[in-house]
């Protein structure tokens, strides 16, 4: 029960609402402070998020860039270390491990595709320093695309208008639900209502890589894509039960599709037989088991369907590309 849980009825719905999401995550949202190094890189703080009582942390891999340790500090005034378990520079995700060992409050991820745009968001972080700060917004757009330092397009972005500053990056975007949909990545420096966020099956994807790996191994066919609605007209045309697909929205030139004969702006529909009703599909079904076997895009071009077979090339990872 919260503490103000007497004080409920002189709230609004949409405080309310933000009030919930808040008391339900905040407790799980920490403060990260990565150390100088002399000679590697200046210190620095940034926020994450608690997804297992274990101790593992999701933030940004741009916020822990060069280290291997970092210090988490916690609402409730506790401080322990934490390792890097493995990070994602194309993602910019970074997973984190806390090794104190002690039991400790968590956020659930959620499933990023129920997501509408005009839906209620709530960032939590430390901007500026700031601890535990609040800002709301709305879900701006969805599916977006946006250029990671290393030069890759993270595809399957969230945009919201929920206010982010420095010291915001890894921290949670969080639903009405309780549920962490997004962490928190980038605004554009001068435009107002310009933020974005990784969504959160994309994190999901990048987690399970680094546990099992420690390292996400992907599959590379050289598109960029965003989630977008399948065309009513195409659906009954051409027998498709889906009301979303990945539209390609740029090809690498020499890559994998680029070489098949896939253009920007087919709308990709299924893979090797599996639907696919986004980008963050295309995330998930382009795993490390696809490198170099050849796959079957089923794509909608002109109006027509397309089998179009590729066989993925291996991304390459930021530390064999320096």
């Amino acid at each position: 029960m919260r503490e103000n849980a007497m004080d409920d009825t002189d709230l609004d719905p949409y405080s309310e609402a933000v009030v919930g999401a808040v008391d339900a995550v905040g407790s799980a949202v920490v403060r990260v402070e990565v150390p100088m190094e002399p000679g590697r890189r200046r210190g620095g703080t940034g926020s994450g998020v608690i997804i297992s009582p274990d101790g593992l942390v999701l933030t940004n891999s741009h916020v822990v860039e060069g280290v291997m340790s970092v210090r988490l500090a916690l609402p409730d005034g506790r401080r322990m270390e934490a390792r890097v378990v493995g990070d994602d520079a194309h993602t910019d995700l970074a997973l984190l491990r806390a090794t104190d060992g002690s039991t400790l409050p968590t956020a659930r991820l959620g499933d990023s595709k129920r997501l509408r745009r005009g839906q209620l968001v709530i960032a939590i972080g430390n901007p500026l320093g700031f601890e535990s700060t609040v800002t709301a917004g709305v879900v701006s757009a969805l599916g977006r695309s946006l250029r990671a330092r290393t030069g890759m397009l993270i595809d399957d972005v969230i945009q919201t208008d929920a206010a982010l500053n420095p010291g915001n990056s890894g921290g949670p975007l969080v639903s009405a639900r309780a549920e962490v949909v997004g962490i928190n990545t980038a605004v554009i420096a001068g435009a107002q209502g310009i933020c974005f966020a990784v969504a959160s099956n994309t994190a999901s994807y990048v987690v399970s890589e680094i546990v099992r790996h420690g390292r996400v191994r992907r599959a590379f066919i050289g598109i960029a894509a965003q989630t977008v609605p399948l065309p009513r007209r195409f659906g009954l045309a051409l027998g498709l039960d889906q009301p979303f697909a990945a539209a390609v929205t740029e090809v690498a030139p020499e890559g994998p599709a680029a070489r098949a004969g896939l253009k920007p702006g087919s709308l990709v529909v299924a893979l090797d037989g599996e639907r696919v009703t986004g980008s963050d599909d295309l995330v998930r079904l382009l795993s490390a088991g696809r490198i170099g076997a050849s796959v079957s895009l089923s794509a909608v071009a002109e109006g027509k369907l397309r089998e179009i077979v590729l066989v993925p090339t291996e991304r390459e990872s930021l530390r064999e590309a320096s």
